[in-house]
C-alpha cells in the first residue's frame, strides 16, 4: 500500500517558483508562456494550503515580498479581470469559435481564483457562462476575507487609500448591506443553507445563530473603520450614512455579542451616534490615487478586444489533439490526485471499517484502507475492478 500525504515544496523550489512569476501581456491569455505561469501559480497555492496547514506559511510570504512579486500577482488578478469582462464576450459570439475543449478557457477563468486564493492563504494562513458565475461569487467571498485584512492595517494605509475605502466607495455602508442581506445564507425548501468552505451546508437548528467566517470578516472590517479615531475623523457622517449605520444595531444581539465580545464597542459607539451629530469630516488635501494597473491595460488595448478574441481563437483556444494531449499531462502533474486528495477538507476512510484511512491501494489509487488487514479481507471484492483501473492508469501515462 502506498502511504499518503505529499510534503510542501522544498524551499528552493518554492523560491524558484516564486522567481519565476512574471506579468504577461493581455493578448497571450491562454497561450504557452501563459499556462507556464499559471502552473506556478497552482503549484505555490497548493504549497500555500499546505504550508498553512502545518504553520509554516512565512517563508512563502518572505519569498513574496523579497522578490516583489505580490504587485505582479495583482497586476495578473486584473488582468484577468479585464479579459472577463472585455474579452470573453466578445469570443464566445466568435462565429468560427468552436474549440475541441473549453478546459483551456475554465483554465483562464479560474487563474483568478488561484491568485486570490493564494493570496488569501498567505495573508491569513488558507457550461463556461455558469462556471465563470460560481467563481465569481467564490472570489467575491475571497475578496472579502482580503478586505478585512486591509482593515487591520488601517491606521498604517496611505492617506488617499482610506479616502477611497471611505468616501469614494463607502465600505462601511456597504458592509451594512451585507450584514443586512447576507448572500452566503440563503432558504431552499424551509431550511436554512450557509455556504462554508466552498460549499453549500443545510444548517441544523441548534447552529442556525452561531456566527460563520463570512459574518465574522464582515463584522471586524466594520468594528475596524467605525472605531479607528482615523476613520471616525475622515468618514462623512451624513444622514444617509448615520442612518444606515444605525441599522446594524437591530442585529447586535446578546448571542452575537457572546460570540464576538469585540461588539459590545461597537454597541457603545451606534449608541452615541443615534444621539449626537458628529464633526464633519476634516478636509485635507488629498492627491487621488488612480487604478494605473487597470488603467493602463486598458489603454494599451483600446479598441483591440475583437482582434484579441481572434487571436486567440486562432492561437491558444483551437489546440491540435496531439497539443492537447500534451498539455492535458502537462495538467495532470500539477493537479496530482494525491495533491488535490492532500487538499480536501474530508480525510479518505477505510473502505472495510470507515475509520480514518493513511494508506491507499498502490495499483489502482482509488481505495483507501487503514491496515493491511482490512485491504486483504477486501481484496477479492475490489479485484476486477483495480486491474481495470490500473490498466487504464498505465494506457494514460504512455506517451
Amino acid at each position: 500500500m502506498a502511504a499518503t500525504g505529499p510534503a510542501p515544496l522544498l524551499p528552493a523550489e518554492a523560491e524558484a517558483l516564486v522567481r519565476a512569476l512574471q506579468g504577461t501581456e493581455l493578448r497571450d491569455a491562454g497561450g504557452q508562456g501563459w499556462l507556464q505561469q499559471h502552473e506556478c501559480v497552482e503549484k505555490l497555492n497548493m504549497h500555500a494550503i499546505l504550508s498553512a496547514s502545518a504553520g509554516q506559511e512565512q517563508l512563502l510570504t518572505e519569498l513574496l515580498v523579497t522578490y516583489a512579486k505580490i504587485p505582479v500577482l495583482i497586476g495578473e488578478l486584473i488582468s484577468v479581470e479585464i479579459w472577463k469582462h472585455k474579452i470573453f464576450p466578445v469570443l464566445c459570439q466568435l462565429e468560427d469559435f468552436k474549440p475541441r475543449s473549453t478546459f483551456p478557457i475554465y483554465v483562464v477563468l479560474h487563474h483568478e481564483a488561484s491568485i486570490i486564493n493564494l493570496l488569501e492563504t498567505v495573508f491569513f494562513y488558507k457550461e463556461l457562462q455558469k462556471q465563470a458565475e460560481t467563481m465569481e461569487f467564490e472570489i467575491s467571498l475571497k475578496a472579502l476575507s482580503v478586505l478585512r485584512f486591509i482593515t487591520d492595517q488601517v491606521e498604517s494605509l496611505p492617506l488617499s487609500a482610506l479616502t477611497r475605502m471611505l468616501n469614494t466607495h463607502n465600505l462601511p455602508c456597504l458592509l451594512v448591506e451585507l450584514v443586512e442581506h447576507c448572500p452566503w445564507s440563503c432558504r431552499e425548501a424551509g431550511k436554512l443553507k450557509k455556504f462554508e468552505n466552498g460549499a453549500w451546508h443545510v444548517v441544523p437548528p441548534e447552529d442556525q445563530v452561531k456566527m460563520t467566517k463570512l459574518d465574522g470578516q464582515v463584522w471586524l472590517a466594520l468594528l475596524n473603520l467605525l472605531l479607528s479615531p482615523e476613520c471616525q475623523r475622515k468618514y462623512r457622517f451624513d444622514g444617509f450614512n448615520k442612518s444606515q449605520l444605525l441599522k446594524l444595531r437591530a442585529f447586535l444581539t446578546d448571542v452575537l455579542i457572546d460570540q464576538l465580545p469585540n461588539l459590545v464597542e461597537m454597541q457603545r459607539f451606534l449608541s452615541h451616534l443615534a444621539v449626537t451629530e458628529p464633526a464633519p469630516p476634516k478636509k485635507d488635501l488629498v492627491l487621488e490615487q488612480v487604478p494605473v494597473i487597470w488603467d493602463h491595460i486598458l489603454k494599451k488595448n483600446a479598441g483591440k478586444w475583437e482582434a484579441i478574441a481572434k487571436h486567440q481563437v486562432k492561437r491558444v483556444f483551437s489546440p491540435t489533439e496531439e497539443e492537447l494531449k500534451l498539455q492535458a499531462r502537462r495538467w495532470a502533474q500539477t493537479y496530482s490526485l494525491d495533491m488535490m486528495e492532500a487538499l480536501a477538507p474530508d480525510k479518505p476512510r477505510c473502505r472495510v471499517c470507515g475509520v480514518v484511512a493513511a494508506k491507499r491501494c498502490s495499483r489502482c489509487r482509488n481505495e483507501w484502507y487503514c491496515t493491511r488487514a482490512c485491504q486483504v479481507q477486501h481484496w477479492q471484492k475490489h479485484k476486477a475492478a483495480c486491474n481495470l483501473m490500473a490498466g487504464e492508469l498505465r494506457r494514460a501515462d504512455d506517451p
